[in-house]
């Protein structure tokens, strides 16, 4: 093992990364997940979160929302139904979306819960995102 892995981010529409690196961290639905060379082979379902990336030393981040991740010893794949890098977030957007979120929170019925704070969530991981930068 030469110590890298591939990892492999795919959403429906595009590949948002393709790279070798040293480490992955996942959001995982039960918590994040670390990940190295040589891991143990897993499948896992995907939360919502950041996803980092160690390539020489410097970390990059992408905000991921729900999906799958097969893990083997050399290679991570994600399948996520929306991945973005920092400089393809809409800050304006996202801002907007937790003030949504934030205020309906306060008024939702049993329904909509989840999806509102779902919706929060994802934009406070988009802004996180968006303020890191990719390095």
């Amino acid at each position: 093992m030469d110590g890298t892995l591939r990892i492999e981010v795919v959403t429906q529409t595009r590949k948002v990364l393709d790279e070798e690196v040293a480490e992955v961290q996942l959001p995982g639905s039960l918590g994040m997940l670390g990940i190295l060379p040589g891991h143990t082979p897993l499948l896992t379902t995907l939360g919502i979160g950041e996803l980092m990336y160690r390539k020489d030393h410097r970390e990059s981040y992408l905000a991921i929302r729900w999906g799958f991740a097969e893990v083997l010893p050399d290679r991570v794949t994600v399948l996520a139904s929306l991945a973005e890098a920092p400089e393809e977030i809409d800050v304006e957007a996202a801002e907007r979306d937790q003030r949504e979120a934030e205020a309906a929170l306060a008024t939702v019925d049993a329904a909509d819960l989840e999806r509102m704070r779902a919706k929060l969530e994802l934009a406070i991981t988009r802004l996180q995102v968006a303020r890191r930068g990719t390095g």
